[in-house]
């Protein structure tokens, strides 16, 4: 792997010569590799670090001032994308590509809403990823096939988004179920009795389509609506 330069948040280089400098990640070592070798055997990219958290990701941002951040949306301590503000913040101009391993129109929306510049799944190549990180890095956008037109529509409101009508205590009982709790452990937690519990859920069902709270939580994962 190329040396890691050091440098503060004020004089990092944007680039290695005329090369996109990229920060990647990934916390799964296998992943992590393919894809810097992918990066790296090209003429314009240059990976010149790896976080295995988001909180290395945010020190490590800050330090080296990369181009463009390669992250993983699922890391051991958060969700990628919910770094995303604090990740810019941390390295003012650096762009944000998310990899996901599935995505969908509304987890598409949910990146650019909180400012990352594209959405690029894992089950495509790596040609694709490597012409994302190009895009990103000239300030365009970058989403996978098919993502980007459900996400305009999303986001100029086009179409509703399965989800979007949740109350914020519809919202909190998805929290919870996502957390694993069923409606006796969700009524202790937001002080309500138990009828009012199965209630809340079962609107939470209704809403999301689903036929059980298992598929609630994992239709919500699919949309973006829990990490």
């Amino acid at each position: 792997m190329p040396s890691t330069p050091q440098a503060t948040p004020q004089t990092a280089p944007r680039s290695v010569g005329e090369r996109i400098t990229i920060l990647l990640v990934e916390d799964h070592d296998m992943v992590a590799e393919a894809i810097r070798l992918a990066l790296d055997r090209t003429d314009d990219l240059v990976v010149v670090g790896r976080s295995l958290s988001v909180a290395d990701a945010l020190a490590d941002a800050a330090r080296l001032r990369p181009a463009v951040v390669v992250l993983d949306r699922r890391l051991p301590d958060g969700d990628g994308i919910a770094a995303i503000a604090t990740l810019k913040a941390a390295a003012p101009g650096t762009r944000v590509l998310v990899l996901a391993g599935e995505g969908t129109p509304a987890v598409a929306a949910h990146v650019a809403e909180a400012g990352g510049s594209g959405l690029i799944l894992k089950v495509g190549n790596l040609g694709e990823l490597q012409d994302g990180v190009r895009l990103v890095a000239a300030g365009e956008m970058a989403f996978s096939k098919g993502l980007l037109s459900g996400a305009l529509d999303r986001l100029t409101g086009r179409t509703a988004g399965l989800g979007t009508t949740l109350t914020p205590r519809e919202r909190e009982t998805l929290g919870l179920l996502g957390e694993g709790l069923g409606p006796a452990e969700i009524g202790q937690r937001l002080g309500v009795a138990l009828n009012t519990a199965r209630n809340h859920v079962q609107r939470v069902l209704e809403k999301l389509g689903a036929r059980s709270q298992l598929e609630a939580v994992a239709v919500a994962r699919r949309e973006g609506l829990l990490p």
